[in-house]
């Protein structure tokens, strides 16, 4: 099913001009060798352009439609036309003089049986070139004399001959595609993507892009040892592909990688989305509604468009129309050694995965104080609440990550890590940020828990509530109130200090803390006093006079929300005292 998205995808892409047909790939080229008639180099000019990478200007390759690369890992291959300078000009920064022989040897044979019938002048061009060009004299060349050091260093090359790129000659475009459809040599097979019979192709093309992937690239379907095949069958013959739909896949998914601006790294996965139809406004705004992905929309009005989505309704976006019918997939990728692992695909709907992420944003919402810039929590910030900000590595668990993506997705129960990373964090940290609070919040309304009701589960203070483990969270907020009004400015609270003994056993730290509450009281005015009193009151009434020895994980939980909507509340408070 991967597969046949992909391959789907990829015509989707050709019908906009965005890919070639088959033979034909975007290749990243940072140099144009020029060639006259005889085939000597007159200069190199640099293809490199300038484009915003994080805030910063950086150089970068140009991306050509060229033949499409060979798959080559430790053995000599050629590229047709266009190639690293180990090839092109037998000389590189590698130390092995005899291999790059051997590289520029294996380039000039693939143009002679391609080119040598041709006869345009570019191909007599560059086949001058081969004959001509000596690899021992590379680095003494005048043209390379400026740029040496980068062009040796393994970028692409590429030619071009009286004022044009040798690969748009007509002629030789017939030729490498004449070479190209005749290259299938494997067995008749019935393709497992197309579902016709032909040559099945033994080795794939490489995926590149995958973070933590070797950068030369790795295989989404591989075969390298005896116990992974079958009836006798080597490689990828296990799977059997035909050369169209490998082509097909591997262009669609190298497509996807490079377009970085969509895609995500979550945990240790690469997550790439598509739209059936391959208009690119669908991952757009479904990376703004899960992501954060900054827009030119205002809150207000992403809020109205996913409403109308979840409903059914097409909507209207960077002057495109989004239907939520429209099929959208969701593929996550993580290396494996020169292979790719599949974390997760995803198909469905988009309006459903608008509808999935909707869902989950409000079991999310929360009371946040004034100073919070985050009006809904998009998934970076909720992983990242999972993670020592202080640490040297900030990146959240691998698996952890993933697992809450897919869960949030397709709206399913979040993963047991989460919570876990969650109040690991508050263990540590004595510290309950929004994002903690609504992460538990939203964890015990997707995973219902006898021992967390409902009724904490509120985006603000429930004063009716009448739950034991939540009263406590409430009253430890308001005893640690008393204690910092009582002493302006102390560094440290009775939070630092107790606040994990407290939401674990309340009946060995509860009394010790109301003593000295009560010491507290004393020197404060009448009138705040007065206040406090009331509410520890009002508190341990509903405790039945009598604290618990110990609260379980989940009661921890309700004890920690309880802790945050007082503290919430007491805030909010003072903020519309300062704001009379």
């Amino acid at each position: 099913m991967i597969l046949q998205a992909l391959a789907e995808h990829y015509e989707d892409l050709v019908t906009q001009g965005k890919l070639s047909r088959p033979g034909w790939s975007g290749s990243k080229i940072s140099y144009a060798l020029y060639i006259n008639a005889a085939g000597e180099l007159k200069q190199a000019v640099s293809l490199k352009t300038e484009e915003d990478r994080g805030g910063k200007k950086a150089l970068v390759p140009q991306s050509m439609s060229l033949p499409a690369p060979v798959k080559r890992s430790s053995g000599i291959a050629s590229n047709f036309l266009w190639d690293n300078s180990s090839y092109i000009l037998g000389a590189d920064e590698k130390g092995k003089p005899q291999r790059s022989a051997a590289c520029f040897a294996a380039c000039k044979a693939l143009h002679y049986r391609l080119l040598d019938g041709v006869g345009t002048p570019a191909a007599q061009a560059v086949l001058a070139f081969f004959d001509h060009w000596d690899p021992s004299r590379a680095r003494e060349h005048p043209a390379l004399a400026d740029k040496l050091e980068d062009i040796l260093g393994g970028v692409n090359l590429v030619f071009r001959y009286d004022g044009a790129f040798v690969q748009k000659d007509p002629r030789i475009q017939a030729a490498w595609q004449d070479a190209y459809d005749a290259g299938g040599d494997g067995p008749e097979l019935v393709c497992l993507v197309t579902g016709k019979k032909g040559a099945a192709e033994p080795v794939h093309p490489s995926i590149k892009g995958v973070a933590g992937a070797q950068s030369s690239g790795a295989a989404l379907v591989s075969f390298n040892a005896p116990a992974f095949c079958s009836y006798g069958r080597e490689q990828n013959l296990n799977a059997p592909t035909s050369k169209y739909a490998s082509f097909a896949y591997t262009s669609a998914l190298n497509h996807l990688l490079a377009d970085r601006e969509y895609v995500q790294k979550i945990g240790g996965a690469t997550v790439l989305f598509w739209a059936a139809g391959g208009k690119q406004s669908y991952q757009s705004f479904l990376l703004s509604s899960l992501f954060g992905v900054p827009t030119s929309y205002s809150a207000g009005d992403l809020q109205k468009m996913t409403r109308d989505l979840c409903h059914g309704n097409p909507v209207e976006f960077e002057e495109e129309r989004l239907d939520p019918g429209t099929t959208f997939y969701i593929l996550g990728l993580s290396p494996n050694a020169a292979r790719l692992s599949v974390r997760f695909f995803l198909k469905d709907s988009f309006g459903a995965f608008v509808k999935n992420v909707q869902t989950h944003q409000e079991r999310l919402e929360i009371v946040r104080p004034s100073f919070d810039k985050f009006g809904t929590l998009p998934l970076w910030k909720l992983l990242d609440e999972t993670v020592n900000q202080n640490s040297r590595d900030k990146s959240p668990a691998p698996g952890m990550a993933g697992e809450a993506l897919r869960a949030i997705l397709t709206d399913m129960c979040y993963p047991a890590t989460l919570l876990n990373g969650t109040v690991l964090r508050i263990r540590a940290e004595r510290e309950i940020t929004p994002g903690r609070a609504a992460i538990l919040k939203a964890y015990y309304l997707k995973n219902p828990h006898p021992d967390v009701p409902k009724e904490v589960l509120t985006v603000s203070l429930n004063p009716e509530s009448t739950n034991i483990p939540y009263t406590l969270g409430r009253l430890f907020s308001v005893l640690e109130a008393i204690q910092s009004s009582a002493n302006p400015g102390i560094n440290a609270t009775i939070k630092d200090k107790y606040f994990n003994s407290a939401s674990a056993t309340p009946s060995r730290v509860f009394p010790t803390l109301i003593n000295l509450a009560q010491k507290h009281l004393r020197r404060l005015d009448r009138g705040l006093s007065i206040s406090y009193n009331r509410q520890l009151t009002e508190l341990t009434a509903k405790l039945e006079d009598a604290f618990p020895d110990r609260l379980s994980l989940p009661q921890q939980g309700a004890f920690q929300l309880g802790y945050y909507h007082q503290t919430q509340a007491r805030y909010t408070k003072k903020e519309e005292k300062e704001h009379v």
